[in-house]
């Protein structure tokens, strides 16, 4: 009995894990988002008349839309605790072996500014010149009104996107594409395309740049082995786009 409870797990239970993992969380969002794409390309005035709007209200009440922004963030953490759940299955320390630890705050910290720097200030560019050429819906980064708690919690959802975001798609993904005995070029490019397809409502060019940023973030776990500088890093980001967007002129932003 204790053999079987033991026994190391088939390809095809890896395989089928990594498949659900992916359908309860990031892939659900791919396949969406692709959904949303075609709408889009296929609505009156193309794809640049679209808008894409991110963390938007869920009711007039603003105390009940506070519940239900803060519902959605515990929520969309779930799949995390499920996919640290199951690599407890591997031997060591789950936490330890995808770099989602306090060992070193301080260089995980520099090292996350180092690549929002790098990832961020090309993005921009990206996205202005998506928006030229009209391969990109018009983004809103941030719908909700302008209340006491808009801030925080925009800062709350810029870090359950990257917690979400890089544990999934980077930490436990390339884990198990590893334990598959997958390629690394293939891991990266799975990885990296994955990050890309749930980004595509927004448009190509958001497509284009996630898909960038995902393989700067694969070398850089692949090298690493810490997925904590990328939460650093995406946070950074997201909190930029979320909160610059709620609190800075309007019109500073017509480009996107």
């Amino acid at each position: 009995m204790t053999a079987e409870l033991t026994r190391p797990m088939s390809r095809r239970t890896l395989g089928t894990e990594t498949m659900l993992v992916l359908g309860l969380s990031l892939g659900q969002s791919a396949v969406y988002a692709t959904v949303s794409i075609i709408a889009k390309l296929t609505a009156e005035g193309g794809l640049s008349r679209q808008t894409a709007a991110l963390n938007t209200s869920a009711s007039t009440r603003p105390y009940l839309d506070l519940t239900y922004q803060l519902l959605g963030i515990v929520f969309a953490l779930v799949p995390v605790l499920l996919a640290v759940h199951l690599l407890t299955r591997d031997p060591g320390d789950p936490v330890r072996t995808l770099g989602l630890d306090a060992r070193r705050p301080w260089a995980d910290l520099a090292q996350g500014a180092g690549l929002a720097a790098l990832i961020g200030l090309p993005g921009l560019v990206l996205f202005w010149a998506a928006a030229q050429l009209g391969i990109n819906a018009t983004v809103v980064p941030a719908g909700l009104p302008d209340l006491w708690w808009t801030v925080p919690v925009l800062i709350l959802a810029a870090f359950q996107n990257s917690i979400l975001e890089e544990v999934i798609v980077v930490g436990y993904l390339m884990t198990r594409l590893r334990q598959l005995q997958w390629r690394v070029g293939a891991i990266i490019a799975t990885s990296a395309l994955v990050r890309a397809s749930y980004h595509l409502y927004q448009g190509f060019g958001a497509f284009i740049g996630n898909a960038i940023m995902g393989v700067v973030f694969s070398l850089f776990y692949l090298r690493t082995r810490r997925v904590m500088p990328l939460i650093v890093a995406h946070a950074l980001l997201d909190i930029f786009a979320f909160v610059g967007y709620s609190l800075l002129p309007q019109e500073w932003f017509d480009w996107l």
